[in-house]
């Protein structure tokens, strides 16, 4: 495995316990982090980026003890956090000019090259002239991205990347993910069930603190094979209280369908439906159990 964390524990002076004895094994490529907000997913990226020092605990990458020696992984790292800001002013292309100086790129011709390729494959070498302080929402993440990626880095951190974006934005960014990610360990800590379905090979879920599930998207459908069953209640009927083996409940056509995870529900009048990644996430987080 590529990066290893062991037993890592942080909490916070208010007394919010972010990570509780965390242990993930992640390969390289795509690997998803997903949980609901304020499940720990950002306390986490923080500690792995070494932005803050856990209270108990290992990481290691590729045999490097993070926590010994941070500026050994800070070479190696490209990190797009959830917010971030820029110099109001400053164009793309002098601001990616200037983080390339800022990580020991010091040739001209080197970095003139580097930064026109990273604006050329985040399709923002149209734009490289105007301020990123204007660009869109999704302007701005393929920017962070760009930025990220200087200095070719081993491991890369996206969090909470394609929040807010428009699906044309959203698709051209999961592009460029997948593009990215082939040699690469890049950790995708998301709330968003299908960017983890459709880019990552390998997963995991937390929720307060605790990892709750690790496994390939495969395996997760696998172990709903023959579980998940669909209810349509017409509109008419109001559903008051969700049964205790519910999965989820969502509109179609303006009914409601109701996902219930168990044997057999064919009594209730479901009928048995293909499991999906978020069925999984749903159950996990619940803590549903036959």
């Amino acid at each position: 495995m590529s990066l290893t964390i062991q037993n890592l524990s942080k909490t916070y002076p208010n007394g919010v316990h972010a990570l509780q004895g965390i242990h993930l094994n992640i390969p390289t490529g795509m690997f998803g982090l997903l949980g609901p907000n304020g499940a720990g997913k950002s306390s986490l990226m923080r500690t792995i980026a070494t932005l803050q020092d856990p209270d108990t605990g290992s990481i290691s990458f590729h045999g490097l003890d993070v926590l010994q020696d941070k500026t050994g992984l800070r070479r190696q790292l490209g990190y797009l956090p959830q917010e971030f800001d820029v110099y109001p002013k400053t164009s793309a292309l002098d601001l990616l000019d200037y983080i390339a100086q800022l990580k020991g790129i010091a040739d001209r011709k080197q970095r003139k090259d580097l930064v026109e390729r990273l604006l050329t494959v985040t399709n923002l070498y149209a734009v490289r002239k105007k301020a990123v302080a204007t660009y869109s929402g999704g302007m701005k993440q393929r920017f962070g991205i760009a930025q990220a990626l200087i200095g070719d880095p081993r491991l890369i951190i996206v969090d909470e990347p394609t929040a807010g974006l428009d699906p044309e934005e959203r698709v051209r960014f999961h592009n460029l993910l997948a593009e990215i990610s082939s040699d690469v360990t890049v950790i995708l800590s998301t709330h968003i069930v299908s960017d983890v379905s459709d880019l990552c090979q390998n997963f995991a879920i937390i929720n307060k603190g605790l990892v709750l599930a690790q496994m390939t998207p495969k395996e997760a459908l696998a172990a709903l094979r023959g579980k998940i069953w669909e209810k349509r209640v017409p509109r008419d009927q109001k559903q008051d209280e969700l049964p205790s083996h519910a999965v989820s409940m969502h509109l179609s056509m303006g009914d409601q369908v109701m996902r219930l995870y168990g044997h057999d529900w064919s009594a209730a009048g479901a009928s048995p439906i293909e499991p999906t990644l978020e069925d999984f996430y749903f159950v996990t987080i619940k803590g549903l159990t036959l």
